[in-house]
């Protein structure tokens, strides 16, 4: 992760890539998303007017606006935004929410395009690191932003939807996303100085703050959730989701076609791309199959991986490549490998052996590993931003920082997840279903914490739910002493972290109290830490912490929340993967 955390020292120069062309900005599509964003707000709307100039004009906010920004959390920016922006004076709430759109793009397109102008100065490796990732995430937001601008924006005369027209989950969580990068893009230059980092801290001033606000006023605007119980995601009654066909795997109403695609065994499988190191498959490398992918797709390109160990250089689907299954030989054959730290002057972003950011990715029958091992600190193996993202039937092997469940919506199934410090941590909103999840043996005296979940702002629709999983302990964890290496659910990396624990197997090696703190008091009455008939050595509930925000689920309204057809099904994407899982709770 960026600045953090007990139990992880950082070498003398942070982190950091090396230096490298930077990649190519489409000012097209800069040109072409500006003046579209500002028409569909009003006819008058121009993006980069600022009323506040005219001295004609009143700073005092109207009604509708006032009413808008009390739902944010920055009311005095979000007033002050709004005010500058040419039309909100006559615009009602509804309208407010368009404008906020409108202008937080407006200054992201404004972000990226100044801080593409820096690429040709002179960085050292941890600031060319940070400044590359954060051009990566500043591109991505501008994409999240946009679609879900459009899918705000008023239906044209043809009466036909918008292309990317989307559900208001869908909108939340993209914000979300866009309110994760900006924060992953801030943590990265957090313990760098120099020019460069002044510039982009200029650069990125108020961002992650109108991403809020924008988060704030239309969450506000559609959210309808139980009392009492903090979660952003709309209440969905979804009993045909806990409903099985004859074979007990997927779900009943899931199409042939998808559950076969599963289920087929790899070798009937039709594959458009096959990966042999021997030179028997289309290509060679896992990097030339990314490459010959097509981009955004709206069909399955599959993708096969012959057994062997991969290890290539900067893995990467990128945003543009959409719609990848990835399928390999099976766990411990087919394996992608690499060995990268913040050791190596790079961000923890960019230790990733493997990352996704390509919408609707499947990863089956597959390991990937980083074996930097626990001294070199936070290292990834797999790392993924994907939204509708499956990984099935997967090893995920690493020691700090294993698994980055980065942003968007995913899903895990039968995987096998190794690892000692925060070793699942990010800010997706994901579902780990029937998974084993591994405390490895850490440094002497370090402690294991599972989880560190990264919610910074109460309106994400994000966390991470773990259910009907097994907490597991490897031999060597097993052999040394509880007291020199304790293991812990999981500890808050930012002020709403978010980790529940449902129906599963916790094994002994976890301490008696559960969790941990992240820093003295920090957090412990803002984040939401909750478990659910849980069972096993460590799964007693009555030593566990005393914090305000930590609650042992009692009502089963609570706990179906947090399952898959509530917390991420959302727009019945799950179901066309063909991933067998358990839409509610186990009886």
């Amino acid at each position: 992760m960026g600045c953090r955390r007990l139990n992880e020292t950082h070498p003398a120069a942070a982190a950091n890539p090396r230096r490298g062309p930077l990649p190519v900005l489409s000012l097209l599509s800069l040109i072409l998303i500006l003046p579209a964003a500002a028409a569909a707000v009003s006819p008058t709307s121009l993006l980069g007017l600022r009323t506040s100039s005219d001295p004609k004009v009143p700073r005092k906010p109207t009604r509708a606006i006032s009413k808008a920004c009390a739902r944010s959390r920055l009311p005095g920016l979000c007033v002050d935004s709004l005010l500058d922006f040419p039309g909100s004076l006559s615009a009602n709430e509804r309208d407010l929410v368009h404008i906020s759109f409108n202008l937080t793009l407006h200054h992201l397109n404004e972000a990226l395009y100044s801080s593409s102008h820096l690429s040709s100065l002179h960085m050292d490796l941890p600031l060319r690191s940070a400044y590359d990732a954060c051009l990566e995430l500043l591109d991505d937001s501008v994409h999240a932003l946009t679609r879900s601008f459009h899918s705000l924006a008023p239906p044209s005369s043809d009466s036909r939807p918008h292309p990317l027209a989307s559900s208001s989950d869908d909108v939340i969580t993209w914000l979300s996303a866009a309110l994760t990068n900006q924060d992953t893009c801030t943590d990265g230059f957090s313990q760098l100085s120099g020019n460069v980092k002044d510039q982009m801290t200029d650069k990125l001033h108020d961002l992650s703050e109108l991403v809020s606000n924008c988060l704030a006023l239309f969450s506000g605007s559609v959210r309808n959730d139980f009392s009492g119980v903090p979660i952003q995601n709309k209440r969905r009654l979804m009993n045909a989701a806990e409903k099985e066909d004859d074979s007990g795997n997927f779900p009943g109403w899931m199409s042939r076609r998808e559950r076969r695609l599963l289920t087929l065994p790899v070798g009937v499988l039709q594959a458009d791309i096959v990966v042999s190191k021997d030179g028997n498959g289309t290509v060679k490398t896992i990097a030339e199959a990314i490459k010959k992918a097509p981009e955004f797709s709206t069909r399955k390109t599959i993708i096969y991986v012959m057994a062997g160990r991969y290890e290539e250089k900067n893995l990467k689907v990128g945003r543009k490549k959409t719609n990848l299954m990835f399928v390999g030989d099976g766990k411990g054959k087919t394996v992608i490998s690499g060995g990268k730290s913040i050791f190596d002057n790079v961000t923890t972003f960019h230790t990733a052996s493997f990352a996704v950011s390509g919408a609707g990715i499947i990863l089956r029958d597959m390991t990937f590993v980083n074996w930097a091992g626990p001294a070199r600190h936070q290292a990834v193996a797999l790392r993924v931003s994907a939204d509708h993202a499956v990984v099935y039937r997967c090893n995920v092997i690493g020691y700090q920082d294993t698994l980055y469940v980065h942003s968007n919506r995913q899903f895990f199934r039968e995987c096998d997840i190794y690892g000692t410090v925060d070793f699942i941590f990010g800010n997706a909103a994901v579902v780990f279903q029937n998974c084993s999840i591994y405390a490895r043996k850490a440094m002497e005296l370090q402690k294991n914490t599972i989880t560190a979940q990264n919610r910074k702002d109460p309106n994400q629709n994000t966390g991470i739910s773990i259910h009907a999983c097994r907490i597991l302990g490897t031999p060597d964890l097993a052999s040394s002493s509880t007291t020199t290496n304790p293991t812990y659910l999981g500890r808050p990396w930012k002020l709403y972290s978010r980790v529940v624990y449902m129906q599963s197997y916790i094994g002994g090696h976890v301490h008696p109290r559960g969790w941990l703190e992240w820093n003295a008091t920090f957090a412990l009455d803002t984040l939401y830490y909750g478990e659910y008939m849980n069972y096993g050595p460590g799964g007693a509930v009555g030593q566990r912490v005393t914090w305000p925000g930590y609650r042992v689920i009692t009502s089963r309204v609570e706990a179906t929340q947090f399952t898959v057809a509530q917390f991420i099904y959302g727009s019945s994407w799950l179901p066309s993967t063909g991933v067998a899982f358990l839409g509610g709770l186990n009886l």
